[in-house]
């Protein structure tokens, strides 16, 4: 059930219709909100509703005997099977298949993979799932992370259990920002659960405007899509390098245009209902380093990885033994991927290395402990989104960016400059770095990613530069125009989107019918599936 398409919006206005009866009463609101949360993931993973009453069920479970608990070593007994069974249900859904197919390649096994979630769904349901072939829900990265922020927070005592199960239910799953963020930490939405309903009328002049902003993005993300970046990442060699690189770029505003289109959307859908969801990006593409990037970038992911991983991990204080099993873990994801047991003697070598400079030299000590966390929750990152070896490059390279980027801070001329033009560098140097990086995330096999970097490098020219402008004008420049409406300064946006907010209702009715009609006229295909709903 995606939010571009009008069946959700038929469902959600049935929502609104019965939501005005019972708004006032908060329990029954928070169970009338959790009944169409279910529909809604039924409709969009079927079966799979059945793991999220899993989920469900066992964390609000686990959280009550966290809180009970009198002893901290109970406490830790209780967390911990909590932590275990969400990461084992979403290893399995997200892992399994890879590490069969690994195994076979690397022993020379032939086990067959069989998905015993979908022999139960074809033999209860009728359904008709193949048993072969691994069937991720979708959103259930999102959920799993959701629901152990609820743990862990009761554990540290930032949230007392919530007394209902239907209270808990409605946290995890409330259908906005179920299948694909903003990720909603407990201390952070458990609270507005209890308030009152409230909704003032520039909150809901705000509401429309980040649903139409939201809408806007999504369409123009997939026109240039479908236009341009589609067809240069299918066959990357009959493309000339310098078109291979203005896609990159347009891919790196088509992703945040997808992504941040489906956050903007869950806001002013979620602000409509009375609940206030966190910010999920802050116009990322005006960073001057990788550092502030990725505090710009899905902000919900970021935030729960410093404060649930990188921290306890040691910080940038030293590496701690959570930090080593991580490194083994992620160790043993590239020997699968490669398929190759000798690269199990290499990683045990260059660890071995990396522990006799550590104890020869205190200073490299000291830049491995301040450092390691960092780049192991970058590539444990890249995991998250995928199995494979683009999506660990991808994420080894942006951890490693950050890393490159701290020793730069110390002795960079250019760390508190306020001249225009160095900051037009450093965004513009930024920019290219993560564009670049997303080479890996966008190529579906290490081939094209490969052929892309290979037609930058070697087949790069400016002499077809005016066919190719003329060629393709539309499309580059909507991208030339999302980029300069991204680039817009913040005070500026503040104030158009107040306006926007302050319209009289039928002002603000008769734009928002003009910009739907106008974005349908650009409309090149059937709306595509939001990006981060694979993962």
């Amino acid at each position: 059930m995606l939010f571009t398409q009008l069946y959700f919006w038929g469902f959600f206005s049935i929502v609104l219709l019965g939501y005005s009866f019972i708004f006032k009463q908060n329990k029954a609101r928070s169970i009338y909100l959790l009944l169409f949360s279910f529909f809604f993931y039924y409709k969009t993973n079927g079966v799979f509703i059945t793991l999220l009453f899993f989920t469900i069920v066992s964390d609000f479970i686990w959280g009550a005997q966290i809180f009970k608990a009198q002893s901290q070593s109970k406490k830790k007994l209780f967390l911990s099977i909590s932590v275990i069974l969400n990461l084992s249900l979403l290893c399995y859904f997200k892992y399994a298949y890879f590490f069969v197919g690994s195994c076979n390649q690397l022993l020379g096994t032939e086990i067959n993979y069989v998905n015993n979630f979908a022999h139960f769904s074809n033999t209860f349901f009728g359904t008709e799932f193949r048993l072969d072939k691994l069937l991720v829900p979708i959103g259930v990265s999102f959920f799993t992370f959701q629901s152990l922020s609820y743990t862990i927070d009761v554990y540290r005592g930032k949230v007392e259990p919530v007394k209902s199960i239907f209270d808990y239910g409605f946290f995890v799953c409330f259908f906005p920002h179920l299948v694909a963020g903003p990720i909603v930490k407990a201390n952070e939405f458990l609270y507005q659960i209890y308030k009152p309903y409230s909704l003032t009328r520039i909150e809901f002049g705000m509401a429309v405007f980040w649903i139409m902003n939201g809408f806007s993005k999504k369409i123009v993300a997939d026109y240039i899509a479908v236009n341009f970046i589609d067809r240069v990442f299918t066959s990357p060699n009959l493309y000339t390098g310098l078109e291979a690189t203005f896609a990159i770029f347009a891919y790196s505003l088509q992703v945040y245009m997808d992504f941040s289109g489906y956050t903007d959307i869950a806001i002013g859908v979620a602000l409509l209902l009375g609940y206030r969801l966190k910010t999920n990006f802050k116009s990322p593409y005006k960073a001057l380093s990788t550092s502030e990037f990725w505090k710009r970038w899905h902000i919900s992911l970021s935030s729960w990885l410093q404060e649930y991983l990188y921290i306890p991990l040691g910080g940038n204080r030293s590496g701690t033994i959570g930090s080593y099993i991580c490194i083994v873990i992620i160790s043993l994801f590239m020997v699968l991927l490669s398929g190759k047991l000798w690269l199990l003697f290499f990683i045990i070598g260059f660890f071995l290395m990396l522990i006799f400079l550590a104890f020869a030299f205190p200073k490299i000590k000291q830049h491995i402990n301040t450092n390691i966390n960092l780049m192991v929750t970058m590539l444990l990152g890249g995991l998250w989104h995928g199995s494979s070896w683009l999506f660990l490059i991808w994420g080894g390279l942006n951890g490693l960016g950050l890393v490159i980027h701290k020793f730069w801070q110390k002795i960079s001329p250019f760390k508190n400059s306020t001249n225009v033009f160095v900051k037009a560098v450093l965004l513009f140097i930024t920019l290219t770095f993560i564009s670049f990086t997303r080479i890996y995330f966008r190529s579906p096999t290490m081939e094209t990613a490969n052929e892309i970097l290979d037609r930058i490098g070697n087949h790069f020219s400016f002499e077809l530069f005016s066919e190719i402008i003329w060629g393709y004008l539309t499309v580059l420049l909507v991208v030339l125009g999302g980029y300069l409406i991204h680039w817009i300064p913040e005070s500026f946006k503040e104030k158009y989107r107040n306006t926007f907010a302050s319209l009289p209702l039928p002002v603000m009715i008769l734009c928002c019918v003009l910009v739907v009609f106008s974005l349908y006229q650009i409309m090149s295909s059937e709306m595509q599936p939001f990006i981060y709903f694979q993962f």
